[in-house]
């Protein structure tokens, strides 16, 4: 007797594009700098099973070599995946709107208030944003590498990427160069044996 197959997990609905756009508006709400890719993948991923992992990790890879913001290039990728154009114009829109609301405000109380005790202000707050993002971005890059770096070589490519961009400050662009082939190659070889 043959045993039946596993049954494939549900698949979540497909989302409606005001669902897209209220899921966007909450990440650039709540998201600061660098750790939006953290809350793009809780979000995406983890709360609502929108995305896969390998899905999030593929948008990443390109909202990070493409030119724009990477938490702008995410949403786009993602509403393009979820619901095409017209999910990339809510994700877009969803994630843009009370940021830029609130930097309008900010800005003209930042110039009609400017000098003195408020620059001081500004500066410890965005020192603490600042820390709060790095933070999130290193949890995320800790969770991601988990669950996806499988044997030593990607792991190797991995530390060997954060070494010589984060710690001998060398340029993205000859690093990538050299980690891409390298990380192709080690792909290939893996899939071969």
């Amino acid at each position: 007797m043959v045993p039946a197959p596993a049954p494939e997990p549900p698949h979540p609905a497909r989302p409606s594009l005001p669902q897209i756009f209220l899921a966007f508006f909450r990440i650039g709400s709540l998201s600061f700098g660098g750790g939006m890719s953290a809350w793009i993948r809780r979000e995406m991923v983890v709360r609502h099973g929108w995305l896969e992992d390998r899905q999030f990790l593929a948008g990443l890879a390109l909202s990070q070599i493409t030119p724009g913001a990477n938490g702008v290039n995410m949403a786009v990728f993602a509403g393009t995946v979820l619901r095409g154009l017209p999910g990339a114009l809510a994700a877009f829109f969803g994630l843009m709107a009370l940021p830029a609301c609130l930097l309008v405000a900010l800005g003209g109380l930042y110039f009609s208030a400017r000098g003195g005790a408020i620059d001081m202000w500004l500066g410890k707050a965005l020192t603490g944003v600042a820390a709060a993002a790095i933070g999130l971005v290193l949890a995320n890059g800790i969770r991601l590498a988990r669950r996806n770096l499988k044997g030593w070589a990607p792991t190797g490519i991995t530390v060997a990427t954060a070494v010589a961009i984060g710690v001998f400050r060398l340029n993205l662009l000859p690093v990538l160069a050299v980690v891409i082939p390298a990380s192709l190659i080690v792909a290939w070889w893996s899939r071969r044996a």
